[in-house]
């Protein structure tokens, strides 16, 4: 009976020990796919995106598509979305409403505490524990699967899923799994890199939206 309890012992030792390195392979190998996804984005002087995003909510009257482009350069950003735009010069942030004809103006936030179109390239940096997952095949190209779990339990999302294409370095997908069960995708259609663009492409100009009212909450 010692024996049995002996070799029991020693083996889920021995399985304990087999599932730690290979969780530690895991994290590694997904860090070392997002060194090089995080390289890549960082040799974009300026860059473009076109995406799509998805919500699909707990409850289906929430289900909605929306179609987006970003333009980011260091922590300037304008996106336009199909009912909105925001536009930051990294000091001043913009939200123009085009149903009210209204923009609220705000101190630019550019931090990553929430996950938004605006930090789609740049959310993953800190904050998290990382694994790789093993790879989707698409005819024979393989994209790397990363998940994202949360340091802060405290977050309204407990998962984000990152499908990578290898060899571009450039996320293809991305996935948030709420606690509430409503889960958001952005699928990333394509990069435009190394733009040109003035520097008023990152302000907003109020003489080309007549009528408009500025609400300002700084």
């Amino acid at each position: 009976m010692k024996k049995l309890l002996l070799s029991l012992l020693i083996l889920s030792g021995v399985s304990t020990e087999i599932y730690a390195q290979t969780q530690n392979l895991a994290e590694a190998k997904a860090k070392a796919i997002l060194a090089e996804v995080r390289k890549e984005y960082k040799s974009y002087n300026m860059f473009s995106s076109e995406f799509t995003f998805k919500l699909e909510g707990h409850s289906d009257k929430y289900n909605t598509t929306q179609q987006g482009t970003l333009f980011r350069k260091g922590n300037k950003y304008k996106l336009i979305m199909t009912d909105y735009e925001m536009i930051s010069d990294g000091k001043t942030q913009w939200k123009y409403i085009r149903s009210d004809n209204e923009v609220q103006v705000y101190a630019a936030d550019n931090s990553t505490k929430t996950i938004t179109p605006e930090n789609l390239f740049t959310f993953y940096n800190t904050g998290f524990k990382y694994r790789y997952t093993g790879d989707k095949k698409i005819g024979n190209q393989a994209y790397p699967i990363i998940e994202l779990l949360p340091n802060d339990t405290k977050k309204s999302y407990f998962k984000i899923s990152l499908e990578i294409n290898n060899k571009s370095n450039r996320i293809v997908t991305v996935q948030i799994f709420y606690k509430n069960g409503d889960k958001y995708t952005y699928l990333i259609k394509g990069i435009t890199s190394n733009m040109q663009a003035p520097e008023s492409f990152f302000s907003f100009n109020a003489k080309k939206y007549p009528g408009v009212e500025v609400v300002d909450l700084r």
